[in-house]
């Protein structure tokens, strides 16, 4: 099954191609033979709407389909341990039943919902979703067509150093970030990850390593209605981590409700730790971050009335004139629109690779294996680093176990770990706002929390881009999952990259609806290559553009 992933079709028989024949099959005679009878139309405005929906299509289906290469853990390491397993039956080791796991690969392989149905549940709680992973999409590129790199094997290395990253934020969960140079545990961390005190935890962006650690759109408060909403949440109290015995671990990994509750801090706080951050992704809205983000920009009050909006995008036509405004096109009601439309194609791509492809355990599952192989229960084939790692070692003189302790009470929710569904939406919501925004503007008015969270402190030095407050946004919301216990840093990166095409395929689709005179979204990626998306699907030749549909001109 793994060698049909990796080049092949795919491994399922509930293929695009049989779903139309099957279709075309089922309809009546007369009907199935009218498709292929020319458009007739006396409408120009329906013909024109028909030809365009036709040539976006096309260019869309040109994507080719997403290479489906794992890293080779299901196959190679025994009994599945490098896998998802949470919520089949298990062992009194943890390890999965062969049968239940073996039911899930065939209702992966078939895509039927019958046999979903059939998958052996270990506890109450269900599995998240896996058919979605078959779900098509009728804007932007098709889900299946968004590639991401295989995930780091729990025998390497790189997969060593980053678990270790998460044993080092449970144990800096509590420090403020603004006390890092002052914590022994954060020294101690970035000595450990070869970073600083000022960059440990961050993500890679230049935005990333400066000013606050947490972006000033999480911070500053959100224009809503004649109102403002303060950024200040309920988080739960220092040290309330969850999963640090084997037999709650067991409980939870069975895919039981967790018999635990957090204890909540009843003072609303700003974000100023790594806790915080993680109770922020833990109850949020799919597209909260980024919808807050743009409600701060479009800025809706009297100079927003008067089109004075400093923030509009460098290709909004509306920008500089003198007689109209854009709302239904290039204005705030656009964009708020479209964070919700390519946070449901996020998804439905990153959850294609989670359970079509990947299939990688979470953290706390890896935790397990830690655990079980450091008190001599039973060895398994993790780097030696990780095992020799001073940040387990940390963890067990504070905890009294080597698990990895987990900031929610239920641990990770019942999906595979790659790519993080949370980065994907990050990713597409991002170049969103990219498109509807300058980035290059610089943004007033910066302030970061106290150490209590208590009060905003004016930072009169600080003033980055709006894009660069946008890549912060990104990676703190990905990040946030992460200081739960719940995500490895590459599953955001990748979820990051994955959703930032789907983004840019978006775009590519919605670019050729205007009539105005439009020259393109201009925005940079993530990795600070620009992206320029044409309208009307023209391209000038001899330019080499980035972002355009299959590259194509």
């Amino acid at each position: 099954m793994q060698e049909r992933m990796r080049g092949g079709p795919m491994p399922h028989q509930f293929s695009r191609r049989r779903f139309f024949g099957g279709a075309l099959a089922a309809a009546p005679l007369e009907r199935s033979l009218r498709i292929f009878l020319p458009h007739e139309s006396t409408n120009s405005r329906s013909d024109a709407a028909f030809e365009l929906r036709e040539r976006v299509a096309r260019e869309q289906s040109r994507r080719p389909a997403a290479s489906m290469t794992a890293n080779g853990d299901e196959t190679s390491l025994p009994d599945w341990i490098g896998c998802f397993t949470k919520g089949l039956p298990q062992n009194r080791f943890g390890e999965v039943e062969p049968g239940a796991y073996a039911a899930l690969l065939s209702a992966i392989k078939s895509g039927k919902h019958a046999d979903f149905e059939r998958i052996p549940r270990g506890g109450g709680r269900k599995l998240n979703n896996p058919q979605s992973a078959f779900a098509f999409h009728l804007e932007g590129g098709d889900p299946h067509t968004f590639d991401i790199p295989p995930a780091p094997s729990i025998t390497s290395p790189i997969a060593a150093k980053e678990t270790s990253e998460l044993y080092w934020q449970a144990l800096c969960r509590d420090v403020p970030f603004s006390s890092y140079d002052k914590s022994a545990d954060v020294g101690a961390a970035a000595k450990d990850l070869d970073a600083t005190p000022q960059t440990v935890f961050r993500g890679p962006t230049k935005g990333d390593s400066a000013g606050p650690y947490v972006s000033q759109f999480l911070l500053k408060p959100i224009p809503y209605g004649s109102g403002k909403i303060e950024q200040r949440y309920r988080a739960p109290v220092e040290q309330s981590d969850f999963i640090t015995t084997f037999a709650e671990w067991s409980q939870i990994q069975s895919g039981f409700p967790p018999w635990r509750k957090a204890s909540y801090d009843p003072t609303p706080r700003y974000i100023r730790n790594g806790r915080d951050l993680a109770e922020y992704a833990h109850y949020d809205f799919a597209y909260q971050a980024y919808l807050g983000a743009a409600l701060i920009l479009a800025n809706s009050g009297p100079s927003s009335v008067l089109n004075c909006n400093q923030f509009k995008g460098s290709g909004n036509p509306y920008r500089y004139s003198t007689v109209e405004e854009g709302f239904t096109t290039f204005g705030p009601a656009e964009a708020v629109d479209w964070l919700g439309r390519v946070t449901t194609l996020a998804l439905k791509a990153a959850y294609c690779q989670k359970w079509m492809v990947h299939r990688r355990l979470r953290p706390e599952a890896l935790g397990g294996l830690i655990q079980k192989t450091r008190a001599g229960i039973r060895p398994y084939p993790i780097h030696s680093s990780l095992l020799e790692s001073g940040a387990v070692d940390a963890v067990f003189s504070r905890m009294g176990s080597y698990l990895l302790p987990q900031a929610y009470p239920e641990g990770c929710p019942l999906h595979p770990s790659y790519p993080a569904g949370h980065a994907a939406i990050a990713g597409a919501c991002s170049t969103v706002l990219k498109a509807c925004f300058d980035g290059e503007m610089l943004l007033p008015g910066c302030v970061e929390p106290d150490a209590e969270g208590l009060k905003l402190i004016m930072c009169s030095k600080y003033s980055p881009t709006v894009g660069d407050e946008i890549n912060k946004l990104a990676f703190n919301v990905a990040m946030g999952r992460n200081w739960a216990g719940i995500h490895y840093r590459s599953d955001a990166i990748a979820g990051l990259q994955l959703g930032e095409e789907v983004g840019i395929s978006v775009l590519q689709d919605l670019a050729c609806t205007y009539t105005e005179d439009f020259k393109g979204f201009s925005f940079k990626r993530f990795d600070g290559t620009n992206v320029h998306v044409m309208p009307k699907g023209s391209w000038p030749t001899g330019e080499p553009i980035t972002g355009t549909l299959n590259g194509s001109s």
